[in-house]
């Protein structure tokens, strides 16, 4: 089977290639990936790499013909909520047209099978304190609505086209490949655990904690870690899932547990064996103070399982990693 990866040299997509070359022997890899925030030191060296952007339709069509998909793996997207208030416009082009143009070249190509990386975005803020697939959506930001938007776009696809879909709607996911040779590797880094190992890595010398007054156990913020190892084998599982004939569905990645900012504070100073020091400012405006997924639905249908139950393990991944790459890549 030939598995084209979009956005295969960022975070989550080279997880998802190196996996797939470690893990299916039978499987080809095809990555594509315009290198704007992805790394060329993350692309693994078996898989088959093409530079260009998926708004591109002239260039995407021709990885196509090169290559008999059989089906796509969705990474490529502009991620960061704050930004996408900032230029949504941007976000617009990059998801949505991104897509429209992705869809219409697999359609022309007669590949109608693929695997979205979504998010919880999708949900914006709610009043339930366990996310489930049925919980309504309603995007607060151009990044969450575009994600929306995306989901729906296949969905007509299925619909009027033929095409199958599975979409993956995960929280906040952390940890590193168990080598240390790939992991996060953001900048500016906005994720809250890499965030806190730079720290001892002497990249800032205190963390920032918004708010320490919602209704928690210790009044910090709640959210839903998933380690990396995990959310790629759902999608792996979601690909043979989609080739085994599977409907079109959508799914949420967690682990329908939580942790606080100050746990994931006094997690990271257990591994590292560092003082790492905080200071608590003012609330984020629109930071909901739980969000942790359902996952009940993956488990059935996909047969899923979670591996990796203790975020001090996503920690300490991710510090291995960071303490090989202290400035990235």
């Amino acid at each position: 089977m030939k598995i084209l990866v979009i956005g295969g040299a960022g975070y989550i997509g080279s997880h998802c290639v190196y996996s797939i070359i470690e893990n299916r022997q039978d499987d080809e890899v095809i990555i594509v990936d315009n290198l704007a925030t992805g790394h060329k030191e993350a692309i693994h060296e078996k898989a088959k790499f093409y530079h260009g952007d998926i708004t591109d339709a002239v260039f995407l069509d021709k990885v196509f013909k090169e290559n008999k998909i059989d089906v796509v793996i969705h990474f490529a997207a502009k991620s960061l909520v704050g930004e996408s208030m900032e230029k949504p416009l941007e976000y617009f082009r990059n998801n949505v047209y991104g897509m429209q143009v992705l869809l219409e070249v697999m359609h022309a190509n007669n590949v109608k099978k693929i695997v979205f990386s979504s998010s919880a975005a999708t949900y914006g803020d709610v009043d339930v304190d366990v996310i489930s697939e049925d919980t309504p959506t309603n995007p607060t930001s151009p990044y969450g609505e575009s994600k929306l938007i995306m989901e729906k776009m296949m969905k007509w696809c299925d619909i009027c086209l033929g095409f199958r879909f599975v979409s993956l709607r995960y929280f906040n996911v952390a940890g590193a490949h168990s080598s240390g040779e790939i992991g996060e590797a953001h900048n500016p880094e906005t994720h809250l655990i890499p965030i806190v190992l730079q720290v001892p890595l002497k990249k800032r010398d205190h963390v920032s904690i918004f708010g320490d007054d919602y209704p928690t156990f210790d009044g910090t913020c709640i959210r839903d870690y998933i380690h990396i190892e995990d959310l790629i084998d759902a999608h792996l599982r979601a690909v043979d899932y989609l080739m085994n004939g599977g409907k079109s569905d959508i799914f949420n990645l967690g682990t329908s547990k939580g942790n606080s900012v100050k746990e994931i504070i006094e997690k990271a100073k257990e591994v590292t064996n560092y003082p790492i020091k905080s200071e608590v400012v003012g609330r984020r405006p629109g930071d909901p103070a739980t969000l942790v997924a359902s996952y009940d639905k993956a488990s059935k249908v996909l047969g899923w399982k979670i591996k990796h139950t203790d975020v001090k393990d996503m920690i300490s991944s991710a510090w291995n990693f960071h303490k090989k790459h202290p400035n990235g890549f």
